[in-house]
């Protein structure tokens, strides 16, 4: 059987000794074996763990959940990878974006030597938008959620909001009433799909509608017809429920 002394392990992983000391001394993960003398001696079952224990960290999960997770084994060692490969692809695709308009920017630069401010203000944009208005934590709770949603229902909604919103828009356009029935359906779709990519967390419910109030765009969507939508929705569900 294959064995690594902590400093090989450490040394082989990029990890610190110091933290693989650490996870021993909370009990996350113990070397299976120790020499005669002591030394720690992990096995490729500790190293399977430790993958798993990386993954989990990476997305966002609390040693002490972490803990948890693997004690109850709620989640198997294929689950763990794939939501770590299905969060690096959503990472991916976040960075993408980010290049396609450095590239742009330095496209720019090379024949122009000149960058307008409103594409550096894009750019900017694009880099702090979701750091101004979410927390860390509900950040992590989002792309949690994410994962739990799984790729192909996140690609349906994506597919759903034009198709709502258009319907929505349609209504505005014929004056229809909020309380008119087709309205209120509309409402009840619409808070669905919020309740869906908030996971029913009011805060962040609240700092969706703080991005959405006080942007003129969100990742290069003009937002002021999504305000005169939710204005209308708003009357619908208020409509819906008067005492609330």
């Amino acid at each position: 059987m294959r064995t690594w002394k902590v400093g090989e392990l450490a040394k082989a992983t990029g990890l610190t000794v110091r933290t693989l000391h650490h996870y021993d001394e909370i009990g996350l993960l113990s070397p299976s074996h120790r020499t005669a003398a002591g030394h720690r001696m992990y096995s490729e079952g500790d190293v399977q763990r430790l993958q798993q224990i990386v993954s989990l960290r990476s997305l966002g999960f609390a040693l002490d959940d972490i803990r948890g997770v693997l004690g109850g084994r709620e989640l198997t060692p294929l689950q763990i990878v794939r939501m770590h490969a299905d969060r690096l692809r959503q990472q991916i695709r976040t960075q993408q974006r980010l290049v396609e308009r450095l590239d742009a920017v330095a496209a720019g630069l090379r024949t122009a030597e000149h960058v307008s401010a409103d594409e550096l203000i894009h750019l900017i944009e694009e880099t702090t938008m979701f750091d101004k208005y979410y927390t860390p934590e509900q950040l992590d709770q989002l792309a949690a959620r994410r994962e739990q949603v799984g790729e192909a229902r996140i690609a349906e909604v994506e597919a759903e909001w034009p198709r709502l919103m258009a319907e929505v828009r349609a209504e505005m356009d014929r004056g229809t009433d909020p309380s008119d029935p087709r309205v209120q359906e509309l409402a009840r779709r619409w808070s669905g799909l919020v309740q869906e990519f908030t996971g029913g967390d009011p805060g962040i419910a609240r700092s969706l509608n703080n991005l959405y109030q006080n942007e003129q765009s969100v990742m290069g969507m003009d937002v002021g017809p999504m305000r005169e939508m939710g204005a209308y929705i708003a009357q619908a569900s208020a409509a819906a429920n008067p005492q609330a």
